[in-house]
């Protein structure tokens, strides 16, 4: 049987998250194997490296799945570049060893998050960015997302919706810049909770307008309490950016 790895890209707008739902067929992975089981005459499982929910996108989402299909990986590119939706995109694509797992050898992910921070939103760009209108102090957004980094119990961070049984996480990086009222924030870590990097971002926000500071956020932290934290930022601003390996 052979393993091939995929590199993708979507506009998850219009797509139910990721995940396959036994209710709905609208998501990505619903999509990629419908089109996959079609050329390969096989029942095609794939596996990502990670769920994105409802309204999320991906520039470097990795999935894998077994086939015994003999067609080239070429061949397999094209024929889901015809058949499936236009939001979705496969930009790279190799057979690898039998032994990879596009989620469990994933060593860190990064996610970016865009917030259009100009008094009047971009129209073509308002599909994946989150407007804010009042100006962010994005230094003071720097100095807040230090208290971040490194290994903790991010609980005050996650969905209550979130069924993990351990809230513990390692953020590597945040990295937040800005260019002509564009600002992108890049978080880089061993793993997500649910809505995790959405939570981090309007916490964030929070501190660039002045309504919370540093301290705050250490103290959002050490509760361990979602209710404690800010608002969930929109899903539309989000993408899986890159996953390492």
């Amino acid at each position: 049987m052979r393993n091939i790895k995929m590199t993708i890209e979507y506009d998850g707008s219009n797509f139910k998250g990721f995940q396959r739902l036994k209710d709905n067929d609208n998501t990505i992975q619903g999509k990629i194997e419908d089109v996959l089981s079609k050329l390969t005459n096989e029942k095609i499982e794939i596996i990502g490296s990670g769920r994105t929910d409802m309204g999320v996108h991906a520039v470097g989402q990795v999935i894998n799945f077994k086939t015994n299909c003999n067609e080239s990986v070429e061949k397999i590119q094209k024929y889901l570049y015809k058949y499936l939706p236009e939001s979705i995109v496969v930009r790279k694509i190799e057979e690898v060893d039998d032994r990879f797992h596009s989620r469990y050898n994933a060593k860190s992910k990064v996610y970016l998050y865009k917030i259009d921070n100009n008094k009047f939103h971009n129209p073509f760009n308002r599909k994946f960015t989150h407007h804010v209108e009042r100006k962010l102090d994005i230094e003071k957004m720097k100095e807040a997302s230090k208290a971040l980094i490194g290994e903790h119990d991010f609980s005050s961070f996650a969905s209550s919706r979130s069924k993990k049984k351990s809230h513990v996480r390692t953020i590597e990086s945040i990295s937040i810049q800005e260019n002509n009222g564009l600002i992108e924030i890049y978080v880089k870590g061993n793993g997500f909770l649910y809505n995790m990097v959405r939570i981090i971002v309007g916490t964030l926000i929070e501190v660039g307008l002045n309504k919370i500071n540093r301290e705050d956020v250490e103290k959002i932290l050490e509760a361990k309490d979602r209710k404690v934290a800010c608002e969930t930022a929109p899903a539309k601003g989000l993408f899986l950016f890159k996953v390492e390996y």
